[in-house]
């Protein structure tokens, strides 16, 4: 079977063509899936998709019309897929559901870590020999309070982390994590987590009830010096209210890995060209804000679980078989 991957990193080829060696063909294209590319896809049984591919109603039945009838996800979150759409053309579509948890939490730490000690502004200056230590003071995290929404498998991973640094551990989750309890962590509500929290990471999937969970509400209820760091989706943050608050002078820092109109941006080459996009423009003014582009997940442990699973999925696609990976799981191919 020859199968078609979409958005596929230089560092991710490889892998992507190792797990499916001696079984399948597979067409590595860095391209994103849309409405734009997705005569690419026509003839291909299985696509193989990426976080910031755009697989909307109008993508799905093209896909189905070009005789696709499987897509595998190479990522845990899927809210860029119209699931009901996929369902209802008889497309199964199938998601890595988890991978290692220490490559996101390490790199929110990284980002913790690198804002509150104004990394990049010091490297900066020291390469132009400005040795001069003004405006680059941090804080302890040691004894400070540690908020983190949403205490799955990264979370608790984060939480480890912010145990060792001798935190108070203040948690907020539907269901409460023993691992998280043992360490000493209590959960409270939201808004507590907000009001009491030094440092608030975000480790929550994107849904209709978690979009814009931090808007300017919850940004007011934050302390003038928190960081707030966010590795989960960009959803989570209402951007435009973030950049007003930093133009108000509050929060003493932000680490964001991702981006809520990241799609066509991140994992691209913008250099040469005019930033449209005013709000993601204006968050990079900011000297206090840390923007990477979707890189907490991109360790060689994580996407070279991430293409493994992949290609067990469409094993079981082919074999008729489900797992917990599966999304929607329309008859087998004949």
């Amino acid at each position: 079977m020859e199968i078609i991957a979409y958005g596929v990193l230089a560092d991710e080829r490889l892998l992507l063509e190792r797990a499916f060696d001696g079984r399948h063909t597979v067409r590595c294209l860095d391209l994103v899936l849309n409405r734009d590319t997705v005569p690419t896809a026509a003839g291909y049984e299985v696509v193989c998709s990426s976080v910031n591919d755009v697989l909307d109603s109008d993508v799905l039945r093209a896909l189905a019309g070009g005789g696709t009838r499987m897509i595998a996800q190479r990522a845990t979150g899927y809210n860029n897929i119209d699931l009901p759409e996929a369902e209802a053309l008889g497309l199964s579509v199938a998601r890595v559901s988890s991978y290692s948890p220490y490559s996101v939490a390490e790199f929110a730490w990284a980002l913790a870590l690198a804002v509150n000690r104004r990394v990049v502004r010091a490297v900066h200056r020291t390469r132009e020999f400005d040795f001069r230590l003004n405006g680059l003071m941090g804080r302890d995290f040691h004894g400070r309070t540690a908020g983190v929404l949403g205490t799955g498998r990264i979370g608790s991973a984060f939480t480890r982390i912010a145990a060792g640094f001798g935190m108070r551990l203040l948690g907020c989750d539907l269901a409460e994590n023993p691992e998280c309890l043992a360490l000493g962590m209590k959960y409270v509500g939201r808004d507590r987590l907000f009001a009491e929290s030094d440092l608030i990471s975000l480790h929550l999937p994107l849904l209709p009830d978690t979009h814009h969970i931090v808007d300017a509400t919850a940004l007011a209820r934050m302390k003038d010096d928190v960081i707030l760091i966010n590795t989960g989706r960009g959803g989570l943050i209402d951007a435009h209210a973030l950049v007003e608050t930093l133009r108000a002078g509050r929060l003493d820092g932000v680490g964001l890995d991702v981006y809520e109109e990241e799609a066509g941006v991140f994992f691209f080459d913008r250099s040469l060209e005019v930033m449209t996009d005013d709000t993601l423009a204006r968050l990079m003014t900011f000297g206090n804000v840390l923007l990477s582009s979707h890189q907490a997940y991109f360790t060689h442990d994580a996407v070279s679980q991430i293409v493994e699973t992949t290609a067990r999925n469409v094993e079981d696609y082919v074999a008729g078989r489900t797992s917990d990976n599966t999304l929607t799981s329309p008859s087998a191919p004949a």
